[in-house]
């Protein structure tokens, strides 16, 4: 009997306009071709393909939305935006040929709560297919990244998912079981220490002394949890005053990072990843709770030590435990 799958609903499902509020996926993998994954997200999602270049494709789901199939490099995007159809058979082989070392990512459209269960079977379907993720490269920190909508982009909002992420990251690191390879490559840095503590310190900052803090401590993309999506969705002028870099796409969405892509193994499933992300939707919807951990963070800090990460988890793990949040 196949193990059920399910995702857990955070407390707040709808954002400000009282729509379902919607989560995206980015899966980073190898083992199979572009055209490979394309004709795969195509069977097992019934989608139709809209366009495609020798590095990208772009595939639509009835019902779900965009498919954006790619491969992780971009000179070949370049090259084979700039060359049309010209050129086209000598680069798809550079294209089949560089997916042995480029990683292929497949970036699905932003998906209602109540349906994530839908991409189940396309995980299924790579797996099958050949698909190998995190585990597969000691270079390529293959990972799967979580755009989980926010519920309104006001300052209390957003300043208590900071919280509650900056608390339980160093658990979080744990409870996935992030890869080595992952942990030491400049892509998934968490939040230093000292921005750890000026955030906690704050009481009820405006969106002008969140953008402060974060861009003075974080202006960078490779963050476990990347806000600069989601503060670009506020002000992207400014953000982009401050960090130089043309990946950043503005939308009201967290960029979470943390989580391996263990797609080769048989019991794996987006829920895991989700689910684990769910405990950082949990707390920030508590602020009283928010507000005791903060307390106890502030508190724990020793002259030149600082936390100690070690007992700080071990801390985090048995207050989950007992909160009910695990």
């Amino acid at each position: 009997m196949e193990r059920a799958i399910s995702y857990k609903l955070p407390s707040c499902t709808t954002n400000a306009a009282g729509a379902e509020r919607r989560v995206g996926f980015e899966l980073e993998f190898s083992g199979l071709t572009l055209r490979q994954t394309s004709d795969i997200v195509r069977t097992s999602l019934e989608a139709t393909l809209q366009s495609e270049t020798a590095a990208e494709h772009k595939l639509r789901v009835e019902g779900l939305g965009e498919f954006n199939i790619e491969l992780d490099w971009n000179f070949l995007k370049q090259k084979a935006a700039a060359a049309g159809e010209q050129n086209r058979e000598l680069l798809d082989l550079i294209s089949d040929a560089a997916s042995l070392l480029v990683p292929i990512e497949v970036v699905c459209p932003p998906i209602p709560l109540s349906r994530l269960n839908s991409l189940d079977q396309l995980v299924t379907a790579l797996r099958n297919a050949g698909a190998v993720g995190t585990e597969e490269s000691m270079i390529a920190a293959y990972g799967v990244h979580i755009n989980s909508e926010i519920p309104s982009l006001d300052a209390t909002t957003v300043f208590n998912y900071l919280r509650a992420f900056a608390l339980l990251q160093w658990w979080l690191v744990e409870a996935h079981e992030v890869n080595t390879t992952r942990k030491i490559s400049p892509y998934i840095d968490l939040y230093p220490e000292r921005y750890i503590n000026q955030l906690l310190s704050r009481v009820q900052p405006d969106m002008e002394m969140i953008f402060n803090d974060y861009l003075e401590y974080n202006p960078s993309r490779n963050r476990a949890l990347d806000l600069l999506p989601l503060l670009a969705e506020i002000d992207e002028d400014r953000v982009r005053s401050r960090v130089e870099d043309t990946k950043i796409n503005a939308r009201p969405t967290f960029h979470y990072r943390l989580p391996n892509c263990n797609i080769e193994h048989p019991d794996w499933s987006l829920m895991f990843a989700w689910n684990t992300w769910w405990v950082v939707e949990q707390l920030a919807a508590r602020p009283d709770l928010l507000d005791e951990l903060s307390s106890a963070f502030l508190n724990a800090g020793q002259p030149l030590f600082g936390v100690s990460r070690k007992q700080w988890t071990e801390y985090i793990d048995q207050w989950l435990n007992d909160h009910a949040l695990v």
